[in-house]
């Protein structure tokens, strides 16, 4: 297996068990249909997010608190337009 694809491998796993259950539910579903179409800087904010706290990381995507500016970056305005993808359908299917 190549370096990107064991990169790639980590982040979905990372992404997927994070402890908390609604950030496991965005970022699990983000990584899985969009890491691999993310440049390797993309992946480098990717993998700075995944080292901060669940609590943190959650109420930034949803925009409880604000974002850090070092955290402000194009992965997170592509992790709240997933979120907002993933709300609508849900809330078309519920």
């Amino acid at each position: 297996m190549d370096t990107h694809e064991t990169r790639l491998k980590r982040l979905s796993f990372r992404a997927w068990r994070r402890g908390f259950r609604e950030a496991d539910l965005i970022l699990g579903p983000f990584v899985d249909d969009h890491a691999r179409d993310l440049s390797p800087s993309d992946l480098d904010d990717l993998e700075r997010l995944l080292e901060e706290l669940d609590q943190d990381l959650y109420e930034w995507i949803i925009e409880k608190v604000e974002t850090p500016p070092e955290f402000d970056n194009a992965i997170m305005t592509k992790l709240r337009a997933y979120r907002d993808t993933v709300y609508t359908q849900a809330g078309e299917n519920g």
